[in-house]
């Protein structure tokens, strides 16, 4: 710890750990959801907004997130904010009353959306970009992309036992990230922004703007999406005439930012939309309970872990376009073998594969965007774009999810919705592919002949 590269990698292991936590708690309440009803007497409604109160919040908060993080110190905002992710995670597991217990998750939430971008922009400015930041972010990504898969594992095995140990399951994790913490984060946190003359205008649009859209999608009501869009395009109009705008619209000017972000969106619709679905299949068809659910999605994530620890090298080697758009062919190819599904489904011919080459996809996808993302900016923004492309996965999520459950039930008979459902998620991977091999691909070409 008293050499500089050895704080540097426990300083990444501790950031990867806390994001780790965020991303599963968005898929922790995933299978526990009917054990909380049965034992709290919960209905359905309240017991979907024990995961829609953290989506929201999560979505709805990370840009604020991600600039607070470059106004006020990213070391200083990151440690508060697990402060409180830890302690709602801790009251959230003694509470019985289903309100109450909303309330935890969307507190988890906002302090989520304010851990991830803080901890994401203190990775990027403690790396020099290059090799190191690559290697560095694709270690991030890995545990990004693993926490979503190991919360639907986790919540199967801890649910056997009981509920509330998945509410507990992130304290200790939590609490030792808390401890290490300030001895390896770096102790100089000078952020170039400064709070006097804040855009408060600014804020409170986009976050309400996206706070509701996130809203609209999960509830799939009208006029929250009406709403959200009017606070939008004010937010756009507050940022043009700010003198010191919370979203300064020229980072729009990066072409790889605004395509990792399209990308981004794309993945997350595809992969969280048919992870949420095949846990209601794997369940609802297949009959599997809450501990073969999670067993069986185990060598997903062992599959995208093995490739996010490759995905660095591909990166190197073929560039930031194709790595990601060869990941999301791979991630929809994955997604579409779930069609060979039937009533009955053999899991070692017909399910093990498709989640294999999904996680595979996955883990090459991910990280590659995520860099994209980044890549190029200065230290000052490294926050904003941090919390841009968490935003666009939280919104991609959020649209994933709404549409494919709105496919099972509109689907007719109940195969035949999940089939759709499938379709449908291979699509999006498809479509972000495209962005990636047209978006991309021509930036890395661009970045070539500059350095020759």
């Amino acid at each position: 710890m008293d050499k500089p590269d050895g704080r540097k990698r426990m300083a990444l292991v501790l950031l990867c750990a806390a994001v780790f936590l965020d991303s599963m708690d968005l898929s922790l309440m995933g299978v526990a959801l009917p054990a909380i009803g049965r034992d709290l007497s919960l209905s359905e409604g309240m017991l979907q907004w024990l995961v829609s109160g953290y989506a929201v919040a999560y979505g709805g908060f990370l840009l604020l997130g991600g600039r607070l993080a470059d106004l006020f110190g990213r070391r200083r905002v990151f440690l508060l904010s697990l402060a409180v992710f830890t302690a709602a995670s801790l009251v959230g597991g003694l509470l019985s009353d289903g309100w109450a217990l909303v309330v935890t998750r969307v507190v988890k939430g906002l302090a989520a959306a304010l851990t991830a971008p803080a901890a994401l922009s203190l990775i990027t400015t403690t790396f020099t970009e290059g090799a190191p930041r690559n290697r560095a972010l694709g270690v991030y990504a890995l545990a990004g992309a693993a926490g979503y898969s190991g919360g639907l594992i986790a919540s199967g095995l801890l649910t056997e036992v009981s509920w509330r140990l998945v509410f507990f399951f992130p304290v200790p994790i939590a609490l030792l990230v808390l401890v290490l913490a300030p001895m390896a984060l770096p102790r100089v946190d000078r952020s170039r922004g400064t709070a006097r003359g804040f855009d408060g205008a600014g804020a409170v649009t986009i976050t309400a703007g996206v706070l509701l859209l996130v809203y609209a999608l999960t509830e799939t009501t009208w006029p929250a999406g009406a709403a959200a869009a009017l606070l939008l395009v004010a937010f756009v109009l507050i940022e043009r005439r700010h003198r010191l705008p919370l979203l300064p619209l020229n980072v729009f000017r990066s072409r790889g930012l605004v395509t990792a972000n399209l990308a981004a969106l794309a993945w997350a619709c595809a992969t969280i939309g048919w992870q949420f679905s095949a846990v209601l299949y794997l369940q609802q068809v297949q009959d599997y309970g809450a501990l073969a659910t999670g067993l069986g999605i185990a060598p997903m994530g062992l599959a995208i872990v093995v490739a996010a620890n490759l995905a660095g090298r591909l990166i190197g080697r073929w560039g930031l376009g194709r790595t990601a758009a060869v990941g999301m062919l791979m991630q929809g190819a994955g997604i579409l073998l779930f069609l060979r599904a039937g009533d009955t489904a053999d899991y070692v011919a017909v399910l093990l594969p498709a989640l294999l080459v999904h996680g595979v996809g996955n883990g090459l996808s991910f990280p590659s965007l995520n860099i994209a993302a980044v890549h190029g900016l200065p230290d000052e923004q490294q926050g904003l774009a941090s919390g841009l492309i968490t935003s666009s996965v939280q919104i991609g999520a959020g649209i994933g999810v709404a549409l494919l459950a709105s496919l099972i039930s509109m689907g007719g008979p109940e195969l035949d919705g999940y089939r759709f459902a499938f379709l449908v998620a291979g699509c999006f991977s498809l479509l972000g592919a495209a962005f990636a091999a047209f978006g991309l691909r021509a930036r890395d070409s661009h970045e070539t002949q500059v350095r020759a």
